[in-house]
């Protein structure tokens, strides 16, 4: 599998923009190189899915295509003020029973309503139908197509903080509350259907466009997790745990959120899910910022080179906290140094954060599911360090369960175009294909458990301004 990198911009505190056209031109690169891999070429390629990061807000020009700003990242808290101001709100409780989920700059529909409010002349062309809105998948979508097809999957859309969850249709009284225009939206379909074609002229051959969803619902998919209670964690920028909940829409009281499951049909699929802001880009940071380390690898060994961390607890709260806190106003901690403190001991501290903080999300999955949970399936780019991997299973108390292919998000996206176009016959043939790699068993006892659990607690609290 091919890949490229994007550039992440920060032109203030708390802002992560993109730049879509480059997003693009990379995924395109990215696709190409897989291509000329295949045997036979584009032509023998039955389908192709998307799966995209959520959430990251693209406006562009009907006409010239051309966007009227940065794309707006999931990660950019600039709209922090005006959804806590929208949820001091008397109806901010209808906004959270209809969609999910917790009133947060997190969503794309502040983003959406942030771009027509600040980019000279947006909300106008908005208003005349000039302007068209997506999601990274609806995006990539219109411009494989060359503009024939708008549309984006359930999975994305209740992310948006626009849909009705339960309806699945896009909901007036939320597109007033951000001033949204209808016209903008692409339409929602099923995550599993032909869409639409990629026009020869981008990767050699006409190929159907089949599978759409959301990166962390295609991982969920892609790990097999079709059956309530089955559940994954995606070790990547951030953290992002999922329970499948079926067609039982969830309702949280700890501060997760519902959201819509990939499916092969139109008949709706939930999950319940915590979102963790910095996870991997925390070690990102200690290898870009303090130079600690000179890969991402290097972390777990560096971490394992000390028995613990002497006490210090890093609390990676660089653009708030996300479930189950929801503080945008938290920024990041290192705690408990001492003189004896070293690079090891930060390195650790910046693992365990990570196992940390799924650990809230898991314990908050209990809470809301009445449900203990028997195993957490991993996956993304932090799931290779073994250090990792074993200090979740031991802070858990619980198997972690790492996969033969890691890579769930693109076989999730894989996995959903193959069904569409009969590559594959069923789930049962698809749930075949699913492997474990290797078995994290608990080794920690309780005491020690709930000792550090309590530090962490406690670190957290310090976090919060």
């Amino acid at each position: 599998m091919e890949s490229a990198s994007i550039e992440c911009r920060y032109p203030q505190s708390g802002w992560v923009e993109q730049d879509a056209v480059e997003i693009w031109r990379a995924q395109l690169d990215a696709a190409r190189r897989t291509v000329a891999k295949v045997p036979g070429g584009a032509k023998s390629i039955v389908a192709l899915g998307i799966t995209n990061q959520r959430e990251t807000t693209v406006v562009w020009d009907r006409k010239t295509g051309e966007p009227v700003s940065p794309a707006i990242v999931w990660q950019c808290r600039r709209t922090a003020r005006f959804c806590s101001e929208l949820a001091s709100f008397p109806t901010s409780a209808s906004i959270t029973r209809k969609t999910g989920l917790v009133i947060d700059a997190y969503f794309s529909g502040s983003k959406i309503h942030w771009i027509l409010a600040n980019v000279p002349g947006a909300r106008l062309k908005a208003r005349d139908g000039e302007l068209l809105f997506g999601n990274v998948d609806t995006w990539l979508i219109w411009k494989l197509t060359n503009g024939d097809v708008h549309v984006t999957d359930y999975s994305n859309a209740s992310r948006t903080m626009l849909m009705d969850l339960s309806t699945g249709q896009w909901d007036d009284e939320l597109l007033n509350t951000f001033d949204v225009p209808r016209s903008m939206l692409p339409k929602i379909v099923p995550s599993s259907l032909v869409v639409g074609t990629a026009a020869a002229e981008h990767l050699g051959s006409e190929i159907p466009i089949a599978g759409i969803a959301g990166d962390q619902q295609a991982a969920l998919f892609g790990q097999a997790c079709f059956r309530t209670g089955l559940s994954k964690n995606t070790y990547g920028t951030g953290c992002f745990a999922l329970m499948h909940t079926g067609s039982h829409q969830p309702q949280s009281k700890n501060k997760l959120l519902a959201t819509r499951a990939a499916s092969t049909d139109g008949r709706a699929q939930f999950a319940v899910e915590g979102s963790v802001f910095i996870a991997g880009a925390a070690v990102q940071w200690l290898r870009d910022k303090l130079g600690i380390i000179r890969t991402s690898a290097e972390s777990g060994e560096l971490a394992a080179s000390v028995p613990d961390t002497g006490g210090v607890y890093f609390v990676p709260a660089f653009v708030g906290l996300g479930a189950p806190h929801w503080d945008s106003h938290a920024r990041g901690l290192l705690t408990g140094m001492t003189a004896a403190t070293g690079k090891a001991e930060i390195a650790r501290a910046a693992l365990e954060g990570i196992a940390y903080q799924t650990f809230e999300l898991v314990e908050a999955m209990e809470a809301d599911s009445g449900e203990e949970l028997k195993e957490l399936r991993v996956d993304g780019g932090a799931a290779a360090s073994d250090f990792l991997m074993q200090f979740q299973a031991d802070i858990l108390g619980k198997r972690i369960v790492r996969p033969v292919d890691a890579e769930t998000t693109a076989l999730g996206a894989a996995y959903l175009a193959g069904l569409a176009t009969g590559f594959f016959k069923s789930l049962d043939e698809v749930e075949k294909f699913w492997r474990a790699e290797k078995v994290y068993e608990p080794k920690m006892g309780f005491e020690r458990r709930a000792e550090l659990y309590a530090g962490w607690k406690k670190a957290v609290e310090r976090c919060r301004l």
